[in-house]
Formats: structure tokens, C-alpha cells, sequence
């Protein structure tokens, strides 16, 4: 039986906690309140002149047709993401999982997407889909699709949506790998023997005894989706067309740094945060009862 850590100091276990609780005030804590203390703010274009307005850049925040129109962009982009790379991710993972000859370079290849920063993972799919340069767009207009994702906005989402579903698949294929592994194969047999036949053994037991690792994806992508794709639409579409991928996160930029608009930006950073806190608290009081530890 292994031995319980004592510490002769009791200073040492907070002492060890400060360059974590550092960390999380300064890039977390700091920043945050800065966010809600500008939200309340008028300021210029270059942060020299500050007034205070209390709620007024709410208020015109809410009157404002657009920023609904990239709540619905948002839901839609985030929905599609998050489905198709855990659906994906979960295949390839079982695939991955079988005895199948060359599965250490099978699962390399698998694994090098999530190195590429998400900007260059744009940059990568806008090469292949580009209207007139795109290598993959030739085909495409070769059987008369007339493919634009520059011009047509329900193609400029689907170029997004696969850039940034290629980017996640390796990080859920990670988790839902190791998910699979280390389940018991004895329970698989007994379902074998019992005339389970893949499909039955699968919904029945494989995926149950995923569901904490399926659970905690599940949060990770809400997160990823609201934030991290940011740099694919930057690089991919920039917005467009006329705001057909602009998503939350994507106008907090749009409005605050193109357009000058410091304390909306603000605002819409604090509206931002609080949606996924609460999505993430959604998620941990009513899906993680369905979780099976």
C-alpha cells in the first residue's frame, strides 16, 4: 500500500499553489475584470479618452440586428462543429482500436493535425477550396458546382466548418482512444458470448463506459468552438461573406479592433463569458447525470 504525502510545513502546500493561483489571476482573474469594468465604458479609438455609461453599451448592443444574426451564426457553427468531430473522432477511434496492421502509423497520422496552429489549419483548407486556385475546387467545377465560398455564405460555412472540424478530430480521436483501451475486453467477450452481436455490444457497453470521456469532450468542444476557431474564420473567410460566419467571438474582435468600438467589444467579451460559464454549468448539472463512472 502506498504511502500518503505528509508535509512537515504547513506553508509548502500553499507555497506550491501560488505559481498556479499567479498564473490563473493574471491571465484569467485580471483581464476578466478589466473586460466588465470596460464594458461600462465610452472610449476612443486608441483607449486615451474614457466616459463612463453604465449599462448603455448593452443596450445598444441588444438593439443591434447583427449581433443576434451572429448569436444564430454562432449556434449553427458550434452545433455543426462539435457533432462532427466527436461523431468522427469516435469512428476513427474504434477503427484505431482493432488489430489492424501498420495502427502505430495510423494513429500518428491521426494525431499530427492537432499541432498545426489554427490559423495555418485556415490557411491550409482556404489553399485547397479557393474559388479559382483551390486544388480541391477544380473538381468542384468540373461537375458544374459552382463553388464561392468568397461570394456565397452557406459555402463560406461549410469551408469553416470542415477547417475547424479537421483541427479537433485529433484531440477527441486522443481522449476517446484511450477511452477505448481501457476497457475491460473480458466485458466485450461476455457480450459476445451472450449472442451480442458489434453493433449491440457497442451501443449497449462500449459507449456507456465512454461517457465520462464523451462528457468531458463534449465541454472541451463547447470551449474550443467559442474560442480557439477564432484564428480558422480570421484566416479562412475573415467574417464574410457580408457576416455569413461571424461568429460571437469573431465580432468582439471585428467590432472592437477594426471598428474602434472599444467598450462594445467590452461588453460583448463579458456577454461571451458568461454564455459559456453557464453552457459549461448546464452541462454539469443535467448531462453528467447520464454519466456513467
Amino acid at each position: 500500500m502506498e504511502k500518503s504525502v505528509v508535509f512537515n510545513n504547513r506553508l509548502l502546500p500553499y507555497l506550491l499553489l501560488v505559481p498556479q493561483l499567479i498564473i490563473t489571476f493574471v491571465f484569467f482573474y485580471w483581464p476578466a475584470s478589466q473586460a466588465v469594468w470596460q464594458s461600462f465604458l465610452r472610449e476612443d479609438a486608441f483607449g486615451l479618452h474614457s466616459e463612463f455609461v453604465g449599462l448603455e453599451n448593452y443596450q445598444s448592443l441588444f438593439a443591434d440586428p447583427s449581433y443576434y444574426k451572429s448569436m444564430l451564426t454562432t449556434v449553427i457553427f458550434s452545433s455543426l462543429v462539435a457533432a462532427l468531430s466527436l461523431s468522427i473522432a469516435l469512428l476513427f477511434a474504434t477503427q484505431a482500436d482493432k488489430n489492424l496492421k501498420a495502427a502505430g502509423g495510423y494513429k500518428t497520422l491521426m494525431i499530427w493535425p492537432y499541432a498545426v496552429a489554427p490559423a495555418v489549419a485556415g490557411v491550409l483548407w482556404i489553399f485547397m477550396f479557393h474559388p479559382t486556385l483551390g486544388t480541391l475546387a477544380r473538381p468542384l467545377r468540373w461537375m458544374n458546382f459552382d463553388w464561392n465560398p468568397l461570394l456565397n455564405g452557406n459555402h463560406a460555412m461549410a469551408l469553416v466548418v470542415m477547417a475547424a472540424v479537421w483541427k479537433q478530430i485529433s484531440y477527441n480521436f486522443l481522449f476517446f482512444l484511450a477511452g477505448l483501451q481501457s476497457i475491460p475486453k473480458s466485458v466485450l467477450e461476455a457480450g459476445a458470448i451472450d449472442g451480442a452481436g458489434p453493433m449491440r455490444r457497442f451501443w449497449t457497453i462500449t459507449f456507456p463506459l465512454l461517457s465520462p470521456t464523451t462528457f468531458f469532450l463534449l465541454v472541451v468542444n463547447v470551449v474550443y468552438v467559442f474560442f480557439d476557431t477564432f484564428g480558422i474564420i480570421d484566416a479562412v473567410t475573415g467574417g464574410g461573406p457580408a457576416g455569413a460566419t461571424t461568429t460571437m467571438v469573431y465580432k468582439v474582435f471585428a467590432d472592437g479592433r477594426l471598428g474602434g468600438d472599444l467598450g462594445g467589444s467590452a461588453a460583448q467579451s463579458v456577454i461571451l463569458m458568461v454564455i459559456v460559464i453557464a453552457l459549461t454549468a448546464i452541462q454539469f448539472k443535467y448531462v453528467e447525470r447520464k454519466v456513467q463512472y
